[in-house]
């Protein structure tokens, strides 16, 4: 009798604890203030965020390795979100090569991948490589850095979580050999608890 207490005790904690997940955060860098082009042409401030959260990357659209990917990975995050119910969000990708990627070029790059919804996506440009670099740097603890023995940028593989206020509050892998190493449903869900909470 005893040992089925205890059972029933382990499965009530087991269960509470699946249900009460609460979103924690991991880190508090405060995004710099900007000024950038969207692909649509519009002007784009941290203004424009202000009160909803943001997954943001860093990319390019003539990247050859990891951008592609990552890409795809941040629709398939869209995609849970949709199946969530979420729709106060925003997914920002970041130039880092702002000198070739025009708003065009970011239109068409986008285009490819046929995101579930374009209307919430901000791909940016507009500014110059010393700017990015010190940005991603400032604003998000990552490297951006010119290849010297290519047209590639070096730049992370991480996806960001960015609060309503402004701040990166946890990040993720975007990009794995394995697909399976990219948490696209736990990103989506930790998004849905921060607008929640």
């Amino acid at each position: 009798m005893q040992k089925q207490v205890i059972a029933v005790f382990l499965c009530v904690l087991l269960l509470s604890g699946c249900s009460s997940y609460q979103f924690k955060a991991d880190t508090n860098w405060e995004v710099e203030s900007f000024t950038m082009t969207n692909h649509r042409g519009e002007t784009v401030t941290n203004e424009t965020f202000a009160g909803k959260p943001y997954l943001a990357m860093f990319m390019f659209t003539s990247c050859v390795t990891v951008c592609s990917p990552m890409t795809f990975n941040m629709t398939q995050i869209q995609q849970e979100l949709a199946t969530l119910g979420v729709e106060d969000y925003h997914i920002v990708g970041f130039s880092v090569d702002p000198d070739v990627d025009t708003p065009q070029k970011l239109t068409e790059y986008l285009s490819f991948y046929e995101p579930a919804d374009e209307s919430k996506w901000q791909l940016l440009t507009g500014y110059d490589q010393t700017f990015i670099t010190q940005f991603a740097r400032n604003s998000f603890k990552t490297l951006v850095q010119d290849d010297p023995t290519s047209d590639q940028v070096i730049h992370g593989i991480t996806f960001y979580l960015v609060n309503e206020d402004g701040i990166a509050v946890k990040n993720y892998t975007g990009y794995a050999e394995d697909d399976n190493a990219v948490p696209i449903e736990q990103m989506a869900k930790d998004l849905q608890q921060l607008i929640e909470q």
